[in-house]
């Protein structure tokens, strides 16, 4: 099915703010369905994000690991931060949350896939680049960021995938792509 086909999108009857947090907006939609009915759907909207697979010189990749309290552990990640608008650039976001994040620089960015994270309710859109060519920066997290950044083998993370020790889902995207693409 094409994506922007329009014969597949259901009328919008209504569109009701229900939350307006810091980071996402809560709605609840009133859509006319094909058989004449209609549903309510919950939607969360959010303004995009951007990640980065940071190649080191040796072929590794850094990766942050940080407490993520949603799900109430420690997580090993890629870097990755939402867009301070929607007007700012993914690849501008993906530069600065490598930075903010690694304390490392690229002028060697990529586009690698872009995913829909859980396309079921919300409309969050993740582009993740790979970044070579990597240079000192300055780390600069925000005030509730606690990171440890460490250098791993696409071998060591793909094995912490497959036991389970790395679940995110932009990351496990991320490498397995990067796996595909370069045939590491």
């Amino acid at each position: 099915m094409e994506q922007n086909d329009s014969k597949n999108v259901f009328p919008l009857v209504s569109h009701t703010l229900k939350y307006q947090g810091s980071i996402l907006t809560v709605y609840q939609d009133l859509v006319e369905l094909p058989n004449g009915n209609t549903a309510k759907w919950d939607v969360i909207d959010h303004k995009g994000a951007a990640a980065v697979i940071p190649v080191m010189s040796d072929g590794r990749i850094l990766m942050v690991r940080q407490y993520r309290h949603a799900i109430g552990r420690y997580t090993l990640e890629i870097p990755a931060g939402g867009r301070n608008s929607r007007d700012e650039k993914m690849e501008d976001a993906a530069r600065r949350e490598l930075e903010e994040e690694t304390g490392y620089c690229s002028d060697d960015m990529e586009l690698l896939i872009s995913i829909h994270t859980v396309a079921a309710y919300s409309n969050e859109r993740i582009n993740i680049y790979t970044a070579r060519n990597l240079r000192k920066g300055c780390q600069n997290l925000d005030d509730d960021e606690f990171i440890d950044v460490k250098p791993y083998s696409v071998e060591e993370i793909s094995d912490m995938i497959f036991h389970q020790e790395i679940q995110d889902a932009k990351t496990i995207s991320a490498v397995m792509s990067y796996r595909l693409k370069y045939g590491k």
